[in-house]
C-alpha cells in the first residue's frame, strides 16, 4: 500500500460521507500531513464549472448527457491527480464507483461503456482505498429534509437513492480488501474513529 494513497469517500446523499473527509482533513493538518482534496464533481476550476452545470436545478439533461459531463469534470481533474499522484495523500469525495453507481445501476447507462471511458481517463492511475458511507431510508429522507439547498441529485425519490446504494454495495462487495462500509446510521463519533484508525493504518 502507498504510503501516498488515494482514499475515497462513497455513498448516496445523507450518507455522511463529506462530513467524514472533512474530519480526515482535519486530522492530516493536525498531523501536518501533505494532502490535496478534491470533489466529484468539481475539485478543479474548470471541474467546478462542469459542477454548477450538472446540479442546476434548472438543467434537465437526458442520462447519456449526465454521464459525459461528469467524465469531463473527471477528465478536467486527472492533470492534478497526476501531479500529485503517490507524492502526497489525495482525498476525494465521490470518484469512479460514484459513476458506475449512479448512471449505470441507477439510471441503466451501459457498464461498459463507463468503464472504457474509466480506463481512457485514469490509465494507471488506481484508488488505494474506498469509504462506502451507507444510510437507511429513514434517515435518508430525514437528513435530505434538513439541507437548506438542494441542488438536481439531491431531488430524486427515495426508491432511486436506494438502488444506487444497492450499486455501490455490489461494487464494495466485488473489492472487500479495498473497502470499509460505514453505516452511518451508527453513531457518527464511532464512526469517525474508525475511519481516522483506518486512515492511519493506511499512511504508516
Amino acid at each position: 500500500m502507498s504510503k501516498k494513497p488515494i482514499i475515497v469517500f462513497e455513498g448516496i446523499e445523507g450518507s455522511g460521507k463529506s462530513h467524514h473527509i472533512t474530519k480526515v482533513s482535519k486530522y492530516l493538518d493536525k498531523k501536518k500531513i501533505e494532502y490535496i482534496k478534491i470533489r466529484e464533481p468539481g475539485g478543479s476550476l474548470n471541474s467546478e464549472k462542469i459542477r454548477r452545470l450538472i446540479l442546476n436545478k434548472k438543467s434537465n439533461f437526458n442520462v447519456q448527457t449526465d454521464l459525459l459531463l461528469y467524465l469531463a469534470s473527471r477528465s478536467e481533474n486527472i492533470n492534478l491527480i497526476k501531479k500529485f499522484y503517490k507524492k502526497k495523500i489525495i482525498l476525494i469525495d465521490r470518484f469512479t464507483d460514484s459513476t458506475i453507481a449512479y448512471q449505470h445501476y441507477g439510471m441503466g447507462v451501459n457498464l461498459k461503456i463507463i468503464n472504457m471511458i474509466n480506463k481512457f481517463l485514469l490509465k494507471s492511475i488506481k484508488v488505494n482505498f474506498t469509504f462506502l458511507n451507507v444510510v437507511d431510508k429513514k434517515n435518508l429522507i430525514q437528513r435530505l429534509k434538513k439541507r437548506k439547498s438542494l441542488n438536481r441529485y439531491d431531488k430524486f425519490n427515495a426508491s432511486f437513492y436506494i438502488k444506487v446504494q444497492r450499486g455501490f454495495l455490489k461494487l464494495a462487495k466485488s473489492n472487500e480488501k479495498f473497502y470499509k462500509i460505514i453505516d452511518s446510521n451508527l453513531n457518527i463519533k464511532k464512526n469517525e474513529d474508525l475511519i481516522i484508525n483506518q486512515v492511519k493504518k493506511l499512511i504508516k
